[in-house]
């Protein structure tokens, strides 16, 4: 068992490698391109394989590490890509939405768990503060999921604004592990400076930017109204 796992360790580093390279470009061009064109909806389908990828391989090799911290960053990163694709589909509720709800409730319940246990039992992979803040990000979340299946549904603005603010923050994930924790890849200059940290935190002003212009912009509200169920297809 330990030799089996010793060789799928290589296998699951290089995936996840491969995963997030293709999540960082595609999310980043996703993000850049007018929302709704074939552009966005290719390249944002591709940078959702790569982050669950990403996700599914992270969890893999931190539950083999150990590594409490980058569980929690995996379960987030998949819970919040899904329902972010699921909303853009535009579609009607099914079980797909019951079942994210169900991994967003259970995985902030052991992040808050974790975050407990943290506190009695230090631990620099996985700070309480950090347990607690992403904890409170998967129950706000997982609020917006109880209200949409309460309510039967959600309305153009409110898919669209979950959509963005979900992905947003699943990219958010990405760029902030590779940009603040993996600085060994950067040239000494660069480590510990603030473009690293400018480019890790890059996707909330982006969201803020798109989030405005598609709620309020006068080309999104009439292309809303024309086609008033898959925006983000």
């Amino acid at each position: 068992m330990l030799k089996r796992r010793g060789s799928m360790r290589p296998l699951l580093l290089i995936l996840h490698i491969l995963a997030g390279t293709v999540g960082l470009l595609s999310g980043t061009f996703a993000i850049a391109v007018r929302k709704g064109s074939r552009l966005h909806r290719a390249s944002g389908n591709i940078f959702t394989v790569a982050m669950i990828t990403l996700a599914s391989s992270a969890l893999c090799l931190a539950i083999m590490k150990s590594q409490h911290g980058n569980i929690i960053g995996s379960i987030i990163t998949f819970y919040m890509v899904s329902t972010a694709w699921l909303a853009g589909r535009g579609r009607g509720i099914g079980r797909l939405d019951l079942a994210a709800l169900l991994v967003g409730t259970c995985g902030a319940a052991a992040i808050i768990m974790l975050g407990v246990w943290t506190i009695h039992h230090p631990d620099k992979n996985a700070p309480a503060a950090m347990c607690f803040f992403m904890a409170a990000v998967l129950l706000v979340a997982a609020a917006g999921d109880i209200r949409m299946l309460a309510c039967g549904g959600i309305s153009d603005r409110g898919r669209t604004t979950r959509h963005l603010w979900r992905m947003c923050f699943g990219l958010f994930i990405a760029t902030g592990s590779f940009f603040l924790g993996q600085q060994q890849v950067f040239p000494a200059f660069l480590r510990g400076s603030i473009f690293l940290t400018i480019l890790a935190v890059l996707p909330f002003p982006l969201m803020i930017y798109w989030l405005f212009r598609v709620r309020f912009g006068k080309a999104y509200r009439i292309q809303s109204q024309a086609h008033p169920t898959p925006i983000f297809p």
